[in-house]
């Protein structure tokens, strides 16, 4: 059983990791909304069929908190990333998006009764936060740097989102987690299909195989199959064993942008990896502490 549940946490932290280089493939035929809108879609479709296949069935009805969770978890997200990622690696984006731990237990006392920032925490934050300094420090320190900050700073909005979705999530009671994703992304879909009519009819271009396979697995795989290798993680392994998926999720994205993307990384960009990662195993010990 143990080697089936790292097989699933490292599957997990491949799909995730993998996201960015498939985001950066497939905007080269969809706009950053139009890809936000079918991934969601191709997500809420997949998670329905799987839903369906285990007998799923939804049972309450918090359809204004699902609403929520689905603007902060996939409608921003699913367009602030795409859109940074124009002008950012996918290396950088994956380190971006591996600070989310950071932003959850920042705001953790804000939407978790009791809930509070231990010397461990901030011990992580602060490391986390030295390992952003190193990764951005080309570009503060010269201003000729490689790094967008504007690009930048919407992929950390993004991560804030995700982390305040997350946070959010709490309040959900009694519901399959599996539920609760699919009625999340349903949300999303209808709410990026409104943005996306509006402010960007779609235009029926050729897209190239490469683009339209990208947008393929970002959706069935990276935002619908993954969450089921999720909560069967959680189920098998406990959260604290799957949460070591943040370890995996930037180290694979830089990984893989180097390796098959021939991205040109930075000394600095593998420091700001390696501080980031400490600050993860940080969290990680001060949590399984308690």
């Amino acid at each position: 059983m143990i080697y089936k549940n790292y097989a699933i946490l490292f599957a997990i932290g491949f799909i995730w990791g993998s996201q960015f280089i498939f985001q950066e493939l497939a905007l080269n035929s969809f706009s950053p909304i139009w890809l936000g809108s079918c991934r969601a879609i191709l997500g809420t479709i997949t998670l329905s069929l799987i839903c369906k296949m285990m007998g799923l069935k939804g049972a309450s009805n918090q359809w204004r908190l699902f609403t929520l969770i689905g603007l902060l978890e996939a409608s921003i997200p699913f367009v602030l990333i795409p859109w940074g990622q124009q002008h950012l690696t996918s290396s950088i984006t994956a380190i971006l998006m591996g600070t989310i731990p950071f932003y959850t237990l920042m705001f953790a006392p804000l939407f978790i009764k009791d809930a509070r920032i231990s010397m461990g925490s901030t011990l992580s934050l602060i490391v986390g936060f030295c390992g952003l300094l190193i990764l951005f420090y080309p570009e503060l320190s010269s201003g000729t740097g490689t790094i967008n900050l504007t690009s930048s700073i919407a992929i950390i909005i993004a991560a804030v989102c995700f982390a305040l979705a997350l946070l959010l999530l709490n309040r959900v009671r009694d519901e399959h987690p599996l539920i609760v994703a699919r009625n999340v992304l349903s949300m999303a879909s209808i709410q990026l299909m409104v943005i996306a009519l509006i402010m960007l009819p779609m235009e029926f271009t050729q897209a190239s195989l490469t683009s339209v396979f990208s947008l393929l697995y970002l959706g069935v795989i990276c935002a619908g199959a993954v969450y089921y290798l999720y909560m069967v993680s959680i189920k098998n392994a406990g959260a604290v064993f799957t949460s070591m998926t943040n370890y995996l999720v930037p180290a694979v994205g830089v990984l893989i942008g180097a390796l098959i993307a021939n991205e040109s990384i930075q000394t600095t960009t593998w420091v700001a990896l390696a501080v980031i990662i400490f600050a993860l195993i940080i969290n990680q010990s001060m949590t399984i502490k308690k």
